[in-house]
């Protein structure tokens, strides 16, 4: 079994940051890219960053020069540093990942998605 927990939402007031976190867990044999996404009320998720098992960011024009996407390997861990926030950056932000996972002599593919960690912020 193989779950992402996300952490770190909350409320801010405009301009302010705020910090995400994704953890893997499980019987985890590799984990290839890692994604965030968010979602508005009344509209559908939309992509805010990817990172590549290297390290290499993708970013929605939303977002660039304001959020920072990041990962631990060692701690099957993703995160996101998300500064000068705006009201429109107001959702429930979800990670997601493409992962490969021990199962018998072998492993097995698998893209969780996390629960989502709301993330408000105040005008």
């Amino acid at each position: 079994q193989v779950q992402l927990v996300e952490s770190g939402g909350g409320l801010v007031q405009a301009g302010g940051s705020l910090g995400l976190s994704c953890a893997a867990s499980g019987s985890i044999f590799r984990i290839n890219n890692m994604g965030w996404y968010r979602q508005a009320p009344g509209k559908e998720r939309e992509m805010v960053a990817t990172v590549t098992s290297g390290g290499s960011a993708d970013y929605a024009d939303s977002v660039k020069g304001r959020f920072t996407a990041s990962r631990d390997n060692a701690k099957n861990t993703m995160y996101l540093q998300m500064n000068s926030l705006k009201p429109e950056d107001t959702a429930v932000y979800y990670c997601n990942a493409d992962i490969r996972y021990y199962w018998g002599l072998g492993a097995q593919r698998t893209d969780p998605w996390g629960q989502g960690t709301q993330v408000t912020v105040s005008s």
